[in-house]
């Protein structure tokens, strides 16, 4: 396993356990201004953890690709790219 695959892993199962205590939080009816700041976090680590998958996705998939002489594959590429950051920025 790559480094890249262990530093999205680690944010992943960060946001998994912020999100089970924000569960407990709702539960137990905690003021809505911590359970805010957990939800950050959460939206933090799945922002860090997209970053990563993005950054080894342009620096394997996306370069070959472009190396490659097939422009259908390029463009399919260059497609996916745009679709994932626009629902990024959503």
């Amino acid at each position: 396993m790559s480094m890249d695959d262990k530093k999205v892993l680690i944010s992943l199962k960060k946001a998994r356990s912020l999100i089970n205590k924000i569960i407990d939080m709702i539960e137990n009816k905690e003021y809505c201004v911590d359970v805010m700041q957990q939800n950050l976090a959460v939206i933090g680590l799945l922002k860090s953890a997209h970053q990563e998958v993005l950054k080894k996705h342009l620096n394997t998939c996306f370069k070959n690709a472009m190396a490659a002489k097939n422009e259908e594959l390029k463009q399919k590429m260059i497609d996916e790219i745009i679709k994932v950051n626009k629902f990024s920025n959503k």
